[in-house]
Formats: C-alpha cells, sequence, structure tokens
C-alpha cells in the first residue's frame, strides 16, 4: 500500500505576509508548486524501500547520492526555509544564547550577516548558503551546491538562503542583491533559536 509520510508544512504567515520583500506569486510558485514536487517526488521513492518510515531527516543523512539524496534534501531544505520567515513589520534581531553563539563565532551579528552574504554572491549556479553549528557549538558559514545540506556534513542547520533562481527571479530577475538584502528583514530569529536546541 502505497502512503505519502511526507507533506507540505503549513506556513505561519498567510501568502501576501512577506510582500513586497517576497510578493504572493512568489510564494504560490516557489512553496506550492515547487516544494510540493520534491515533496511527490520523495514520496514516490520511499514507498517500498528500506527509507520507508524515516523522518526527513534521517532520510537526509543516510540516503546515498542521487535521486533520494537530492529530492530528500529539497524537502528539508524548503521545509527549513519557508518556516524561518514572519512579517517583515515583526521581525527582531537575534537575542540570547543565539546571539551570543553568533559573536562568539564571528565577531558580531554583522560579520556573521556579511559571511552569508558574500557566500550568497559568490555561490555559481543553483544551491544554498547556510548558518551552522558544530557538535563543539562552533558556527560557520556553508555553501553547498543543488539539494545537499549541512546534515550529509555533520553540521546542524540553522538559517538558510535559497540561491535556485525559483527563489527570487519573479520578484528581483538579476538582482539578487537585493534578494539578500530584505531577506534578512524577514527571518524570524526566534524560529532560528529554536534550532540550536
Amino acid at each position: 500500500m502505497k502512503t505519502n509520510p511526507f507533506r507540505l508544512p503549513e506556513l505561519g504567515y498567510q501568502l501576501t505576509d512577506l510582500a513586497p520583500m517576497m510578493s504572493q506569486q512568489t510564494l504560490s510558485c516557489h512553496y506550492g508548486k515547487h516544494f510540493q514536487t520534491y515533496i511527490d517526488n520523495l514520496n514516490r521513492m520511499v514507498n517500498g524501500s528500506h527509507f520507508e518510515g524515516l523522518n526527513i531527516e534521517d532520510v537526509v543523512r543516510k540516503a546515498p547520492e542521487g535521486p533520494m539524496a537530492n529530492n530528500a534534501g529539497q524537502v528539508l531544505n524548503h521545509q527549513l526555509f519557508f518556516e524561518q520567515f514572519l512579517p517583515a513589520k515583526n521581525a527582531k534581531m537575534p537575542s540570547g544564547d543565539l546571539l551570543f553563539l553568533i559573536e562568539q563565532s564571528f565577531g558580531s551579528f554583522g560579520k556573521m550577516r556579511e559571511a552569508m552574504d558574500n557566500a550568497a554572491k559568490q555561490l555559481f549556479g543553483s544551491g544554498w548558503v547556510w548558518l551552522t553549528i558544530n557538535a563543539e557549538g562552533k558556527m560557520q558559514v556553508l555553501s553547498l551546491p543543488n539539494g545537499d545540506n549541512p546534515l550529509r556534513h555533520g553540521l546542524k542547520p540553522l538559517l538558510t538562503i535559497d540561491l535556485w533562481e525559483h527563489a527570487y527571479y519573479l520578484d528581483y530577475q538579476n538582482r539578487k542583491d537585493k534578494y539578500l538584502e530584505n531577506f534578512w528583514l524577514l527571518v524570524n530569529w526566534h524560529v532560528v533559536s529554536k534550532r540550536l536546541v
């Protein structure tokens, strides 16, 4: 019997809530179509396989290089991406343990942001830029191509910037700098903080 263990997660905001930084059109296409396609593909692949019954994190860690790893990575990457936002009017700066670790690892929040922005500008082709943390509590910025995820490299993902063109092209065309500038206005640092645990 075929099951669909992975489903499109509900957003904590409406498709119109992130505009104009991220338009309803972009979210409808990116969340409603691209993300859903990765979920549909992964569900077909895990059915009847020894990955059936595993959570998404374990599929990402254990899948061999190839279609399952790519689709599992994109499912988890998009889940983390979309849950880390809130409307710009509600956005705040990081605080508490999260800010302490950022400052300890990078020197300041501004330097962490600059490191992620620089990595995003230098990434060639499609992929993701990550703020990660290792088992010793040290944060680092990691650029990964396609659907790769930090879990496959022994790191915990905390924050991510999607740099596939479908994430920003409808709103920004080739103005990646503007996409990055507006990205920071939408980050829900409370969600990022909870990923430390």
